[in-house]
């Protein structure tokens, strides 16, 4: 008997349905073969083959076998009670207690910083550990001691899409007229910067931050107030940090158009070029943006940078720059810069 509503199409990898079962059923008693049902389905050939040896049953005291749907359908739903994801929290419990440790320490880690450290370093075997997404599985499900509160990146995450606005303030070139080699980042000396204000008052200092886009190497500056002067003040005792060969350091700036940058052009020469944004893309200095992130974790917004000493602010930017980095193959940012001070100054 022909069920003309009944179609056979099923996605790759999908469990048998009960109305395949039934066409099984009345095909078997229609005398087809095997092959000639996986055929008709459209099913692999074991699947069948395996499916007619769970379903069938003993009739008339064992002499006849036959094949029955329902039979198939009660042996696949006992085995599904059974099916269930495996969680592998008590056989991995020494790196859980790794990464509590490096999350919650001193160290304020990532989850895939945490991850990718301990494979780098050779301190678990693979077998001994489980994924970054695992991970952030296990802190959805409450299966080890870390919230979601505990990480500050996965509850500031917003995907809305903004409107870009015209560039209406041109304080110098535009970042269209930057070089292709800066994108690639494989030239080292590139820079994004950017301000982070504490409380919104006048006089207020803020904190410059900068971040090299090759290393991720991040420098965080207190400045007198937000003002364009005291910008220019804070980066002009930045080059002379690192000497006669600043301009190996620092090649190229790429800031927005705020009001503190306003003088930032006065600072350019032959070898130091300076590029603004379109107003209101910060996906354009992304590498920076994402530090800003970081530093929020070490002073909250609406708290006086006041309260923060500059050498306070230097150490909030060591413990981000011994952060090992997934991008960089879980190097350190400081150790890639100081490689790269190496190579300048060696010369």
């Amino acid at each position: 008997m022909d069920n003309t509503n009944y179609t056979t199409e099923h996605r790759k990898g999908q469990h048998l349905l009960n109305e395949e079962r039934h066409e099984i059923e009345v095909r078997r008693k229609d005398g087809w073969s095997i092959y000639r049902i996986a055929k008709h389905l459209g099913r692999p050939y074991n699947t069948i083959k395996n499916e007619i040896a769970r379903g069938t049953v003993s009739l008339y005291k064992g002499k006849v076998q036959r094949y029955k749907a329902d039979e198939g359908e009660k042996v696949y739903r006992q085995h599904r009670q059974n099916c269930r994801k495996q969680y592998r929290c008590l056989s991995t419990i020494r790196f859980l207690q790794y990464v509590v440790a490096h999350l919650r320490g001193n160290d304020k880690w990532s989850l895939d910083a945490c991850y990718g450290a301990a494979l780098s370093s050779g301190a678990f075997r693979r077998e001994e550990m489980v994924c970054t997404k695992t991970l952030y599985n296990y802190v959805d499900l409450g299966l080890f001691p870390i919230k979601n509160i505990d990480l500050p990146e996965k509850l500031c995450r917003n995907t809305n899409r903004k409107k870009t606005n015209e560039n209406r303030r041109i304080l110098g070139k535009s970042i269209e007229e930057r070089s292709e080699i800066v994108a690639l980042r494989e030239e080292f000396g590139h820079w994004e910067l950017d301000s982070v204000i504490g409380k919104k008052k006048a006089g207020e200092p803020v904190v410059l931050t900068l971040t090299e886009r090759k290393t991720r190497m991040c420098i965080w500056l207190k400045a007198r107030d937000h003002s364009a002067e005291a910008a220019n003040e804070a980066l002009r005792e930045l080059f002379a940090r690192f000497g006669d060969l600043w301009h190996e350091v620092f090649k190229t700036i790429t800031t927005d158009n705020g009001s503190e940058f306003a003088l930032l052009t006065e600072l350019e020469d032959d070898n130091l070029k300076v590029y603004f944004t379109h107003p209101y893309t910060s996906c354009e200095k992304g590498t920076n943006e994402c530090h800003n992130r970081m530093l929020r974790r070490f002073i909250p917004k609406g708290r006086s940078i006041a309260d923060y000493s500059a050498d306070d602010i230097c150490f909030f930017a060591d413990c981000i720059n011994s952060l090992p980095r997934k991008i960089l193959g879980y190097a350190t940012p400081e150790s890639l810069f100081d490689a790269q001070l190496d190579r300048i100054y060696a010369a």
